[in-house]
């Protein structure tokens, strides 16, 4: 699994790096300026403790870039690869100090994304063989949804909306504000033409009329299922009958997902992936330190 372009091009993961070095490092790191040479040089691995999916391994060369021009990450591993418990997922080599400057940060970085990719490719291995597809959703660690985001793309899941701006997802608050669901519909859409903004509209369900009351309103590109039993899925899937996208949300674990998925849906969001991810247990190895004359 790759993600398409070069993910480190986004200004957002440059600036997430640079704010996580500085609230970690402070004025210096106290303990390796104490015990380690200025110039001393360190080979480490990056070893993995579990299996699991990959993700998150030029975040953590960008890191260590920050700290010293002269590490060098070298990946064994590309993200989104599975890797094995006891495998050395890199190798880093330079600046000794520089390096345990950014081990902590690299490795927070690499070990939520990992984490989020690994459970993502669990639900994904989960539907396999249907045509569901599982998605993200907005219940990230504010802050981090760019590296959310893409460690779900990693683990082979497929993004929802990233924020407030990409679409129109018209939910319950949005239904009653508004009076229902044709007239949520409709003022969504009237708000849309009058700034000439194009956006798709997808509207949350709960019932089977509310089903049938949204297939009736133009405009309409996907209607979510929310907390439907499976064989209220079938049903709407099935009234649904390709007009719109299908969504299921709501309640959606590892235990039921498959059956979820064989009722038909296009699209199921769960949003555990970001917000209750463990995360992949990895840690940092010095293998060889190459002392400098003295220590200053």
């Amino acid at each position: 699994m790759t993600v398409k372009g070069d993910p480190l091009m986004d200004s957002r993961i440059s600036r997430l790096v640079e704010l996580a070095l500085m609230e970690d490092i402070g004025l210096g790191d106290l303990t390796s300026d104490a015990t380690i040479g200025e110039m001393d040089i360190a080979a480490c691995d990056i070893l993995c403790k579990e299996d699991g999916i990959l993700a998150g391994i030029d975040v953590a060369a960008l890191v260590f870039r920050y700290c010293d021009l002269s590490i060098t990450l070298a990946p064994h591993h590309i993200d989104g690869s599975p890797v094995s418990r006891g495998e050395v997922v890199a190798t880093v080599d330079g600046n000794a100090r520089a390096i345990l400057r950014g081990e902590r940060t690299a490795l927070n970085f690499l070990q939520r994304m990992s984490g989020i990719a690994t459970l993502t490719h669990r639900f994904v291995d989960a539907v396999s063989g249907t045509r569901a597809k599982i998605t993200d959703t907005r219940k990230t660690v504010p802050g981090l949804r760019v590296l959310d985001k893409m460690a779900v793309r990693y683990g082979g899941g497929v993004n929802h909306r990233f924020g407030l701006d990409d679409m129109i997802l018209i939910k319950d608050n949005h239904i009653a504000a508004a009076g229902g669901i044709t007239e949520a519909v409709q003022r969504c859409r009237a708000h849309l033409e009058a700034g000439g903004v194009t956006a798709p509209i997808e509207v949350e369900t709960r019932s089977l009329d509310d089903v049938r009351e949204a297939l009736r309103c133009a405009g309409v590109k996907r209607i979510m299922l929310d907390n439907f039993l499976p064989d209220q899925m079938r049903e709407a899937v099935d009234l649904i009958d390709h007009r719109a996208e299908v969504e299921a949300s709501g309640g959606i674990t590892l235990d039921n997902v498959r059956a979820v998925a064989q009722t038909g849906v296009d699209f199921i969001s769960v949003g555990a992936l970001t917000h209750s991810a463990k995360a992949l247990d990895l840690s940092l190895d010095l293998k060889r330190l190459t002392r400098s004359a003295s220590l200053s």
